[in-house]
């Protein structure tokens, strides 16, 4: 099997082929699906591997101590070989992963051959293909939670271990000093808590993703922002529990819990920061400074970790074990989020590689997974399902020659159609709107006189015979969008269809089919946001970017109405697969690319949904689509954060840009524009000219298939792949 071993005398890191580890009686052999690299913990010890020797000594006085130690009990030759010997052997890295037991050994009951474990420790939950792990140090994962979020489950239980020693209570205030992997998690967790939380980093995309996952501000400690906040927040009494998930030399992070907490605070060390502390102001206010141990009580107890003694529960309430199942069933219960707060996810193969990215700053990440390579019939591969993202082949027709007026024709005639597309459309110049199809006589008489539409009738295919016609305006309920669309291509027609495109995976092939049999790939989906002329000079303000990014899109959809036909799932599909495309298409035109994976949870068992999109270039959008919000609240703001640059939309009524200059648009009318015509133009412009339509057909299938993803997703309460055919 392969493993990630670093020499720390030389500071190499390398991938070895070392022998698979026996299954010992007490635990279970364990093939990994994904383990987390801590940013933290890891990278120091990476960083002090390439140090000299007299780095070395200087960044870990305490081996230093022990070596003079042993030159005064056996003497400086025998000291060296002992040293020089340990230093230049390969150790271990990783301690926190997720996979599959293969072997069970012997006295162990709680799990089978097949079952999906989180699994913890630094000598047992290793970067390697294949670990032995003790039965203390693993838990099994709860159904229906991805194993690349139960790869988080060490690192978690650090982050839970020392929110326990702060003991935080409902209404308290607390200060997380540092928002690294551990103090985004801590942050989580005491939102969770029913604490508020203010946040200190001096890197604001960092700041930025705090307050993304609950903290109320978030600034850099050697700004005013952090003092002002807490002051707001406790009426400038402090805050009642400090976190220091700091790293580094830098007494700054100690200093500033002094100054910061309330008389009788709490300091909770949870990372590893230089903690001298200030005498006269720990004194003072006769704060509580206290230590968090790793993972929690059975940390460095071979009993516990090694035999399997577990601490009777009336004695310990909180284990180390216990503490990994907690935070396990926080995340698969959806009040722990840790999807944005992956950063990149390599390849095992790739470690090296990734490593080194990380030590020189060229990826700069919160939390990084390693993915192994799938058995067939494991289980992660069992909890991943797929959805195909079908090819688009399709021998074009030749380009169509420019002609003026451009006949139009609308199947459908309601509420959205008369109210967004047709006003447009009828006053445009060189726009003929030429037959309007519906199932009633009355309502496309209704929309002939009002829009002047030459002919009406209930007859579509008389429609699609007429050569005279340029385009078709699908505007149906959502259940006849596939099959009207596919006649519309196999007729010739250019075709506009409102989203959704499609309902199934079996109607999108449908289309795709019509598309290679007509060659006529002349299609545009209603997916207008992505025109809005707000939005559109943010991105250009935006610019160009070279990191990944992390995008958030809230989106208040309110109640709908009782009887409305959106309610009618059965037939018409959820009310996320009607108009989830839209946020979806927005996210990817943002970040100029498709989505490769989808992860949905519905957490309060309504329509709200959290949809998380991962990207080719490891940038993440998170789509929290909301039934329950108030009324008062926008119905969408939109976040977008890379490269220390920042881009909010409010609902577009304002836009703005944060970078070495900001830019904040003038506030728009009432009336907001969410793009319908601007996209009208586009699609009546390439209508007329040939040219190309306004949105890549490719761009429509991996948005469609994205929204379709998301009821795959949860109903297996697993990332779903987006698939291309091959």
């Amino acid at each position: 099997m392969k493993q990630v071993v670093q020499n720390y005398k030389s500071g190499e890191l390398a991938v070895l082929d070392v022998p698979v580890p026996g299954c010992k009686p007490g635990g279970v052999l364990v093939r990994s699906a994904f383990s987390l690299i801590s940013t933290g913990t890891e990278l120091m010890k990476v960083s002090e591997a390439g140090m000299s020797m007299l780095g070395k000594a200087r960044s870990r006085p305490d081996q230093v101590a022990k070596v003079m130690q042993s030159v005064a009990t056996n003497g400086v030759p025998a000291t060296y070989r002992k040293v020089m010997g340990k230093l230049d052997s390969y150790t271990p890295l990783g301690y926190s992963l997720c996979g599959v037991v293969e072997q069970v050994g012997a006295g162990i009951d709680d799990v089978k051959v097949g079952d999906l474990v989180a699994c913890a420790g630094n000598e047992h939950a290793l970067h390697a293909e294949l670990n032995w792990v003790p039965k203390n140090l693993y838990v099994p994962v709860p159904d229906g939670l991805a194993p690349r979020h139960a790869a988080f489950g060490t690192v978690g239980s650090i982050a839970l271990q020392g929110v326990r020693q702060g003991e935080p209570q409902l209404g308290e205030v607390a200060l997380v000093i540092g928002l690294g992997l551990i103090g985004q998690l801590v942050v989580q967790l005491l939102t969770a808590s029913g604490v508020r939380v203010v946040g200190a980093d001096p890197d604001p995309v960092r700041c930025e993703l705090a307050e993304h996952l609950g903290a109320a501000a978030c600034g850099d400690p050697a700004s005013a922002a952090v003092e002002t906040a807490v002051a707001e927040l406790t009426g400038g009494h402090g805050v009642d529990q400090v976190y220091l998930a700091a790293g580094g030399g830098s007494n700054q992070p100690v200093e500033l819990a002094a100054k910061l907490s309330r008389d009788r605070g709490r300091v909770v060390d949870i990372g590893k920061c230089r903690l001298d502390l200030p005498w006269n102001a720990y004194y003072e206010k006769e704060l509580d400074v206290r230590f968090s141990r790793s993972y929690g009580p059975g940390r460095y107890d071979p009993e516990y970790e090694l035999e399997g003694r577990d601490y009777p529960i009336g004695y310990v309430r909180w284990t180390e074990r216990r503490n990994l199942a907690c935070f396990l069933d926080l995340v698969a219960r959806g009040r722990v989020d840790v999807e944005p707060l992956i950063s990149h996810v390599a390849d095992f193969d790739d470690a090296v590689e990734t490593y080194q990215r990380l030590k020189d700053g060229d990826l700069k990440a919160v939390a990084v997974l390693f993915q192994y390579p799938r058995q067939e019939g494991s289980a992660e591969e069992a909890a991943a399902p797929a959805v195909a993202l079908p090819a688009v082949n399709v021998q074009r027709s030749p380009a169509r020659a420019a002609k003026t007026p451009v006949r139009l024709a609308f199947v459908g005639a309601g509420n959205y159609a008369t109210s967004m597309l047709l006003p447009h459309l009828a006053q445009r110049d060189g726009v003929e709107l030429s037959t309007v199809v519906t199932t009633t006589a009355l309502s496309a008489a209704n929309a002939q006189r009002k829009f002047g539409f030459a002919e009406a009738t209930t007859d579509l295919d008389a429609v699609l015979g007429d050569k005279s016609i340029d385009a078709v305006f699908v505007v149906t309920r959502h259940s006849s969008h596939a099959e009207l669309t596919r006649k519309a291509l196999l007729a010739g027609k250019t075709v506009f269809v409102e989203k959704p495109l499609t309902l199934t995976e079996d109607e999108l092939a449908g289309v795709l089919a019509a598309v290679e049999e007509s060659g006529n790939d002349r299609l545009q989906v209603g997916f207008n946001r992505r025109f809005a002329p707000l939005l559109r000079e943010a991105k250009q303000r935006f610019g160009a970017r070279t990191g990944p990014a992390n995008l958030r899109y809230l989106v208040n959809a309110g109640r709908l109405q009782h009887g409305s036909w959106y309610l009618q799932q059965g037939t018409e599909g959820s009310r996320f697969a009607g108009e989830g495309g839209h946020f979806i298409d927005t996210a990817s035109w943002l970040l100029d690319a498709d989505p490769v994976s989808v992860y949905a949870v519905a957490p309060s068992g309504n329509e709200d949904l959290q949809v998380v999109l991962r990207y080719p270039d490891g940038s993440t959008a998170t789509i929290s689509y909301v039934t329950t919000g108030p009324a008062g609240l926008p119905k969408e703001t939109l976040d977008l954060v890379a490269d220390g640059k920042a881009l909010r939309l409010d609902d577009f009524v304002r836009a703005s840009v944060y970078g070495r200059k900001r830019w904040v648009s003038s506030r728009l009318p009432k009336a907001r524009d969410k793009g319908q015509n601007a996209e009208l133009a586009a699609f009546v412009k390439a209508v007329r000219t040939g040219g190309p339509m306004p949105v890549p057909l490719e761009s429509l299938v991996a948005t469609t298939a994205a929204t379709l993803a998301v009821s795959a997703g949860l109903a297996s309460g697993a990332p779903v792949t987006l698939e291309r055919a091959r």
